[in-house]
């Protein structure tokens, strides 16, 4: 597809990641832009330059769009309000994950047909992860019932006030579950100890083969990965029929091609 032809993309991950990078890259390169991948090891950031600096020099190169992945904040917005280049959010520290939450709630859509009306559990280290902002922003936009569950110490009541109901029992949420959404533990941006240890989190909060006959048989099992395959789940309900994580991976590549064409395709 042409839509991208003439156009420079920048993969710009300060932040380790496979799925994500590579999602953008294959997107971009379907939409038939030049890709440039680049990485805080190979940039001059590991050499004291400050992220606005490094992101003029590639718009001096006439980079069109530069796709960010960053440990703090606030840095996509920060560089997009600086730049003439097109900036996309691949998340940001704890703070968001739009592409993310598209694609979730677009493979919701896909399998459940609506949003509306559906409930939504997502579990596990919530207070971390950027995932769950971004999927809560889209899922009660359309009209989903949120139920944010985990260890009281990674779920804070503020969460609330997105909208969405807390609950610290899985056991009570999973019945009624027409969607769940694990996530792993973020153990990088955690600087102290937040539960027991990880047997305790599988006993209380991880998907078991046991805890999963309490699903309906046409509850979807979700995961962004990367999974820690018998902590948040067993491996053999990852890979069941109830499980749509392939799915969720396939469904970003068409997002993040939309989303690329958004952003600098339509005066191509």
């Amino acid at each position: 597809v042409p839509a991208l032809r003439g156009k420079t993309l920048v993969n710009f991950f300060v932040e380790p990641s496979t799925r994500t990078r590579t999602s953008f890259e294959l997107a971009a390169v379907r939409l038939s832009a030049d890709v440039i991948n680049v990485s805080a090891a190979t940039s001059s950031l590991s050499k004291g330059e400050t992220l606005k600096d490094t992101a003029k020099i590639l718009e001096a190169n006439h980079v069109d769009i530069i796709v960010l992945r960053h440990s703090s904040a606030g840095a996509p917005q920060f560089l997009a309000e600086r730049l003439r280049s097109s900036v996309i959010n691949a998340g940001d520290g704890a703070h968001e994950h739009p592409t993310q939450g598209l694609l979730d709630t677009y493979t919701v859509r896909e399998k459940k047909k609506r949003i509306e009306g559906l409930n939504v559990a997502i579990i596990g280290d919530i207070l971390f992860s950027r995932v769950a902002r971004s999927n809560i922003f889209a899922l009660t936009k359309l009209g989903a019932r949120v139920t944010l569950v985990g260890p009281s110490t990674l779920l804070p009541r503020d969460f609330e006030k997105l909208g969405v109901t807390i609950s610290y029992d899985i056991d009570e949420v999973l019945p009624t579950a027409d969607v769940v959404n694990l996530l792993r533990i973020q153990h990088e941006r955690q600087r102290k100890e937040y539960f027991p240890g990880i047997g305790e989190y599988i006993r209380l909060f991880g998907l078991t083969k046991e805890r999963a006959k309490l699903l309906k048989p046409d509850c979807l099992i979700m995961h962004p990965g990367p999974i820690n395959r018998g902590v948040e789940i067993d491996s053999e309900l990852a890979d069941g029929n109830q499980s749509v994580i392939l799915d969720q991976v396939t469904n970003g590549l068409a997002v993040r091609m939309a989303v690329l064409y958004l952003c600098g395709g339509i005066a191509a």
